[in-house]
């Protein structure tokens, strides 16, 4: 198996194919929004960019995003070979244009043209105790991150207290300070608890969940269910048109945090929700 020609081909799909679960939440949006309105006409040229990626396989979104992969290994695996294949993928997928030219230096305001840089791609490694070695891969377009934000509560301002009242008044503050910037409808990774860095990281995570999957925890699954309700009651719609939908779904995640601090964050991603993964194994690579 050529490991860098495997996630060459995980980067080519996530690109320009969008998974199962993110187009039957698109389809439904759109057949829940009234015929001759903005908001169809919308999701009916979304829908038709989707189809045209994959048949052509070429780019979803011309933000191809930032390349974050999460890649989980088994003892023994070297993180070294896994890193240096999946910066010769990103060079090739850069060279065979599924990927944008993302990597710019902020000192030098210089794009290396490949999407190699500093910390790009980001690549975070974690060991597990399975055989098989799995690669997560999620391309995080500029505009969604921007409407990202990080709360500490208690917020004033909103009367937010340190609980999961306070975590809904914060999070429907984002939407709608966000008003359909960030390619809306979008989906909402949050990450509870923790310090300012991995309050976010464990955001981030919550985007390889399927759409329509349920938490675990009885609580979050309530406010997960409630807040995406109370979003979509608000209007803003596609692209901020108005509209049924403003959000495909919410994910939510909690950690351990320290007494003195409560953080909120929240990660936004636009609706092309692209994201792969791959099990490496004996049997050999399995994309999903």
């Amino acid at each position: 198996m050529d490991l860098k020609e495997s996630i060459l081909e995980l980067i080519r799909r996530a690109s320009t194919d969008l998974s199962p679960d993110v187009v039957e939440a698109i389809t439904e949006a759109h057949e829940n929004e009234e015929k001759g309105t903005p908001a169809k006409g919308v999701f009916d040229t979304i829908l038709k960019n989707v189809d045209m990626a994959r048949k052509q396989s070429t780019p979803i979104c011309q933000d191809t995003g930032s390349l974050i992969f999460y890649v989980d290994i088994p003892e023994k695996s070297s993180e070294f070979e896994i890193k240096d294949a999946i910066r010769e993928a990103a060079i090739e997928a850069t060279e065979k244009q599924y990927l944008r030219p993302n990597a710019v230096d902020p000192v030098t305001s210089k794009n290396s043209g490949n999407n190699i840089g500093e910390n790009a791609p980001y690549i975070h490694f974690h060991q597990w105790k399975n055989d098989e070695i799995r690669i997560r891969v999620m391309l995080k377009g500029g505009g969604s991150e921007n409407v990202g934000a990080q709360y500490k509560l208690p917020f004033p301002k909103l009367k937010a207290g340190r609980d999961l009242k306070g975590v809904r008044k914060v999070l429907i503050d984002a939407i709608i300070n966000a008003q359909g910037l960030g390619c809306a409808p979008g989906t909402l990774g949050i990450g509870i608890g923790g310090d300012r860095i991995t309050s976010y990281m464990l955001s981030k995570e919550q985007f390889f969940r399927k759409i329509g999957s349920k938490n675990e925890n009885k609580e979050l699954a309530e406010l997960e269910a409630s807040l995406k309700d109370e979003l979509n009651e608000l209007g803003i719609g596609p692209m901020g048109f108005g509209g049924k939908t403003t959000v495909l779904d919410v994910f939510i995640g909690s950690q351990a945090r320290h007494p003195a601090t409560f953080f909120v964050s929240l990660s936004y991603m636009c609706w092309a929700f692209r994201r792969k993964s791959m099990i490496i194994s004996k049997e050999g690579v399995k994309y999903d």
